[in-house]
């Protein structure tokens, strides 16, 4: 393969920890990994010409998951409502998330390690009658933080001679 081929958005997996089967973690989009950096205003009271930009903490996006409805009740679906619906005298669970992208031979080519998340909202789309669509349901989660690394299948698709069949 050559360096310059890049993986398409479309063909990727999505798994959660501890919850559900891989059916359950089936999902027809993945929105909000990114994550920036909070920038610190200091202004010094004798220096008017500009102000010292500084860093400061990262934070990260929320994750978003959307899918269409599921008419069982899930692993993920139990988790999501026990903690959405926690009066928080409970201990709440976070759970991995990993999102891998794959390259054409279904191997990871780049992955997200998504630290510590748990369900902030879950949500559906507006039931309308005149509409001819899918009901599609979306899950947000926060998370710590998530690190990003180049998967298994990454040797194959930078041209690597590490057979990766």
């Amino acid at each position: 393969m050559d360096i310059y081929d890049i993986p398409v958005s479309f063909y990727y997996t999505v798994d959660i920890a501890n919850v559900g089967s891989s059916g359950d973690s089936s999902f027809s989009e993945v929105s909000g990994l990114g994550m920036e950096r909070d920038v610190e205003e200091i202004m010094e009271g004798g220096e008017n010409r500009f102000v010292h930009r500084l860093p400061g903490r990262a934070k990260f996006n929320n994750l978003v998951l959307k899918r269409g409805v599921l008419l069982l009740n899930s692993g993920l679906a139990q988790w999501c409502t026990t903690i959405l619906e926690a009066d928080m005298s409970q201990t709440m669970t976070a759970n991995d998330i990993v999102v891998s992208l794959l390259n054409a031979k279904g191997q990871p080519a780049l992955v997200w390690n998504i630290k510590n998340a748990w369900p902030v909202k879950w949500s559906v789309v507006d039931l309308v009658a005149d509409r001819n669509e899918l009901a599609i349901e979306t899950l947000e989660f926060a998370y710590d933080y998530f690190t990003k690394a180049p998967g298994s299948g990454a040797n194959a698709m930078l041209g690597n001679p590490k057979n990766d069949d």
